[in-house]
């Protein structure tokens, strides 16, 4: 009876290893910082455009990159409609907007005019890198986002996250670790939840 005890037991702790293990393999993703305006029916949004990101990163494509993941990320969260890059585009050169990623508040209402959209999504990308240490390489991504109100001005939304580097089954035991592909999708659904609750 002690003997299957003791399997039991010793069973019991090397499933806990190895969760603990896989838990700690991804656990780098800090929780998003983020605030959400007080008393706000987002339900009125029914239209967005995601403006051009800040680039603060030595990768030239990288705002690129991140902006049509979240593009994609906000649509299938069924939040609203999103504005076609090329139109906003068109829309930021009508007006005349001074900087593309960080308009004033008076661009941001005239963009909404100009393209019915009820809310501009603005940010950058903060750090876009592949980072080695312990022998292993692994991607870091941290974004920053905001949702402005295009009537009022008011910021609706921010959030900054960051995703990415080598968990303890990569540093110790050599498993692979996300691609920065991977890892930029992962940074934009987190920044996302704190917005839907999910």
């Amino acid at each position: 009876m002690n003997l299957i005890l003791k399997l039991k037991y010793n069973t019991i702790f090397i499933y806990l290893i190895i969760g603990c293990s896989f838990f700690l393999n991804g656990c780098f993703a800090s929780q998003p910082t983020y605030h959400i305006k007080e008393d706000v029916d987002f339900s009125y949004i029914k239209r967005v455009a995601i403006l051009p990101l800040q680039n603060f990163t030595s990768d030239k494509n990288a705002s690129d990159a991140v902006r049509q993941v979240l593009i994609t990320e906000f649509l299938s969260s069924g939040l609203a409609d999103v504005v076609v890059p090329g139109d906003v585009l068109a829309a930021l050169n009508n007006i005349g907007v001074s900087s593309i990623s960080s308009p004033s508040i008076e661009e941001i209402r005239s963009i909404g005019k100009f393209l019915k959209v009820q809310a501009v999504i603005t940010g950058s990308v903060d750090k876009l890198a592949e980072i080695r240490s312990s022998n292993v390489t692994s991607a870091e991504v941290t974004l920053t986002l905001m949702m402005v109100d295009t009537g009022a001005g008011d910021i609706l939304w921010s959030v900054t996250a960051t995703s990415g580097g080598a968990g303890f089954m990569s540093r110790h035991f050599g498993a692979d670790t996300p691609t920065l592909s991977e890892t930029i999708s992962d940074v934009v659904k987190r920044s996302i939840q704190t917005l839907t609750g999910n």
